[in-house]
């Protein structure tokens, strides 16, 4: 007889950048199994403990934890460089706590993808460019899903890398001579360096839905790490203005090897504005000083890229839409202190197109791109927030805004970010 399941799944409600990582740490000391189950290393989740930064890019935000265990999914596509300066650095400061097991079926970022992905972007043009980070991390899923990937168990078997980077490479050479007009990459160059990784990643690698299995089974306290956020999932998003993997709750299930009925809460992350990194529409952008400052309080440029994020008011509809989708159990509002100071908050809670209120999350880029939004003020508050410890000891008008948000999605703020450090966070019952 099994345990009574303890797994939670932590999913950005927005378009990313929420602060995921702040609160995955922040609920860390009471998690056994920490694990990352999609995307890849152009995902960035920064952790601030005792004043200390570090930014996770393909880590587990519970890496900082000691006697946990840290767990890189087959759902996640692996850059062995960005993890081999990830876990160095770790190591370098005395910071690699946890242990660490990475999935043999894990697809692997290979430097060709990452060429590949600056061409296409290129070849777009001006108007058509998806706001892609360069990193590979499309160009590998795509050849996960035409099967002619390596996973991280060729990379680790020197005989079957060198087969199977023979044909790969050759059907590569094609698309980058042919179609892009640019030099053919040499075998020796990419497999040297692929077998050197392999050899770096065997200590990790292991049966990770074993593991799982075996955690959930006992009652472990498992917390799945989504990274980007709903709004950028491959088939529910803004696409083609998206990420390549299945950014909402039900990619946690492929990209684990867990079963649905093993989880126990969705815990949707919300901040308490909205901003969006790249190309795509966004409804309430704000272009004015309201954005600038929104982007200069909140410190809002990108952990992986540094690209300035753009930043509007907060999109009830989208969250509406966001929550139905993850089946969001309660939220977590990151970055409230952001919004001292700024006078009255706007909230969109419809949309207007040709005349005619829309209340709804639009399902197609084209009406997005083209709507208004409709906003409601709510009263702002000048009190510094970031040292308050309970929900009453913060300003009326900011008690007000988070029951607003809670009353009108319908889902209970149970955690409020009020600074960048882990100890700055109310818990009302997470």
């Amino acid at each position: 007889m099994t345990a009574k399941k303890n797994v939670d799944l932590l999913v950005g409600a927005q378009w990313g950048d929420e602060g995921k990582g702040k609160v995955v740490d922040m609920l860390g000391s009471d998690v056994d199994v920490f694990v990352r189950f999609q995307g890849g290393a152009n995902a960035g989740h920064t952790v601030i403990a005792d004043g200390q930064k570090v930014v996770f890019h393909l880590l587990p935000s519970g890496m900082l934890y000691t006697g946990k265990l840290c767990i890189l999914g087959n759902g996640l596509v692996l850059d062995p460089e960005q993890f081999l300066n990830e876990t160095n650095e770790l190591f370098s400061r005395g910071q690699d706590r946890a242990r660490l097991a990475v999935s043999p079926h894990a697809h692997v970022v290979m430097p060709y993808h990452k060429m590949l992905d600056k061409l296409q972007e290129e070849a777009r043009g001006k108007g058509r460019k998806i706001g892609t980070t360069g990193r590979g991390i499309g160009p590998c899923y795509v050849d996960k899903y035409s099967r002619s990937g390596l996973r991280v168990e060729d990379l680790i078997n020197p005989d079957v890398l060198r087969e199977r980077l023979t044909y790969i490479l050759e059907e590569k050479n094609q698309i980058f001579t042919r179609l892009y007009n640019h030099n053919p990459l040499a075998f020796d160059e990419i497999y040297e360096p692929a077998k050197k990784w392999g050899e770096a990643l065997a200590p990790y690698v292991d049966d990770t839905r074993a593991l799982l299995r075996k955690a959930a089974d006992e009652g472990k306290h498992i917390l799945l790490e989504g990274a980007q956020a709903a709004l950028l999932d491959i088939d529910h998003g803004t696409y083609p203005y998206v990420t390549s993997s299945s950014t909402s709750a039900a990619g946690a299930f492929t990209g684990t090897g867990l079963a649905p009925h093993d989880l126990t809460r969705v815990i949707a992350v919300v901040k308490a504005y909205t901003t969006r990194v790249g190309e795509g529409p966004f409804p309430t952008e704000d272009f004015g000083a309201d954005g600038e400052k929104l982007r200069a309080n909140g410190g809002e440029f990108g952990a992986t890229t540094g690209r300035p994020r753009r930043c509007g008011w907060l999109d009830v509809p989208a969250l509406k839409y966001s929550m139905e989708l993850n089946g969001a159990d309660v939220i977590a509002l990151t970055k409230l202190d952001v919004l001292t100071g700024m006078g009255d908050i706007k909230v969109c809670t419809a949309y207007e197109l040709d005349g005619k209120r829309i209340t709804a999350w639009p399902t197609d880029t084209r009406t997005l791109s083209e709507i208004k939004p409709v906003y409601e003020m709510l009263p702002g508050w000048n009190d510094d927030i970031t040292n308050c410890k309970t929900f009453e000891e913060l300003p009326a008008n900011a008690q007000s805004y988070v029951k607003y948000i809670e009353q009108t999605l319908n889902v209970p703020v149970a955690l409020i970010g009020v600074g960048a450090d882990r100890n700055q966070t109310i818990n009302r019952g997470m």
